[in-house]
Formats: C-alpha cells, structure tokens, sequence
C-alpha cells in the first residue's frame, strides 16, 4: 500500500512534476490549490471505474427497501452509500461458499438494485481512501492529475499532451496505454485467471 499518501501529497507532487511549487494546504489561496481540490475528486473516481482495480472493490449484502418498486420486479435493495460507477462488479443470491455470480434478473436502476430476488449480495467498486491504493495507482493518478492541471497551472498545453502521454498512451490506444497499461497488467496479475463455465457450447462440443 501507499502509506502516507494522501488528497494534499498526491496533488502536490502532481504540481512538482509540471515545475510548479507544492501545496501547504488547499486553503492556502492559491490559483493551484483550488485547482486541486476541485479536480481531484473527480478525476479519482473517474480513474477508479475505469477498470475493476482489485483495491478498490468491496463485499457486503444489500438491504432490501421497504417500498416495492413501482415497475415488474418485486424488490428494490439500494446500493452501498460508497459505491461508484454505474452499477456492480458481480451479483449473488448467496453469501454461502460456492455461490456463483447472477447475470441475469436484476437491472441497475436510480441507484437502486431492482430483481424478484429475496437475498441480494455485491460486488461492487468503492470510493478508497488513498491510504489503500497501491503504488502504482499512486503513480498514475499523479500523472492523471498533471496531465488535466498542466494548462492551466503553467499555460503550456505542451506539459498538457505529455503527461496524457505518460498516463494512458496515444490516442490511438483508447485511454489503454502508458502507465494506464502497465497499472492493469500489475493489478491483474494479483487476479485468478477467469474461465467459462456453463456455457451451452461448450457443453454440446464436451458431449
């Protein structure tokens, strides 16, 4: 883990890769720190769910709400008050060992989960703190962050592509590249590889 990194160094050393001074604090009054602070949350969360990074996913059962929802499915269990994207990494109808991921019976809907399901359980991906990211995500949100503060703190739209560069690669790599790449060939080699079970085909040519 990133041990002592926080919102404040991130975005400091961000500012120290584009030549400019750190930051004492976001109320210092500077043009940079409120830059910062009004960029960086954001730009944290778009980086998070942009792949399902292994840090910054959780488990935990949904509670269902007391009010049916008004639609074809009978329950409504509300999302995690943490989560970000636009829905969950898998569902289950079981916490017990064995359970499988549901793919199908339920819908994203207004932040609610809707399904006709009784026991509902996620995975889902959280908003960390930066005390759980591991180094390398680190390092890759601080060049996120010099790359969409570099105009606007040195007035060098130059510093700007550079760091766009260093951070996800050319345009041709849809946001896939550089450090981005790097990031999800390290986070994904702490994964079990995933396999293809129960599926029709395969079934017919095994018979």
């Amino acid at each position: 883990m990133a041990t002592g990194d926080t919102k404040l160094s991130i975005c400091s050393d961000a500012l120290i890769m584009l030549g400019a001074s750190p930051l004492s604090s976001f109320s210092e009054g500077s043009d940079a720190a409120q830059i910062c602070d009004r960029l960086y949350d954001d730009i944290k969360s778009t980086l998070t769910v942009m792949y399902p990074w292994g840090f910054s996913q959780k488990k935990t059962q949904l509670a269902r709400l007391s009010d049916a929802p008004a639609s074809e499915w009978e329950h409504a269990y509300a999302l995690p008050a943490d989560n970000i994207g636009s829905g969950v990494v898998a569902l289950f109808t079981s916490s017990a060992a064995g359970s499988r991921p549901v793919a199908d019976g339920w819908e994203i809907y207004e932040r609610n989960v809707l399904t006709n399901f009784t026991e509902v359980h996620v995975d889902y991906q959280a908003n960390v703190s930066e005390g759980v990211m591991p180094s390398y995500f680190v390092q890759l949100l601080k060049y996120w962050m010099a790359w969409h503060i570099a105009e606007t703190v040195t007035d060098q739209i130059s510093k700007a592509q550079y760091y766009q560069l260093q951070a996800c690669g050319n345009p041709s790599e849809n946001m896939r590249g550089g450090m981005f790449r790097v990031c999800c060939q390290i986070d994904g080699g702490a994964k079990p590889p995933q396999t293809i079970e129960d599926f029709d085909l395969i079934s017919t040519r095994l018979s």
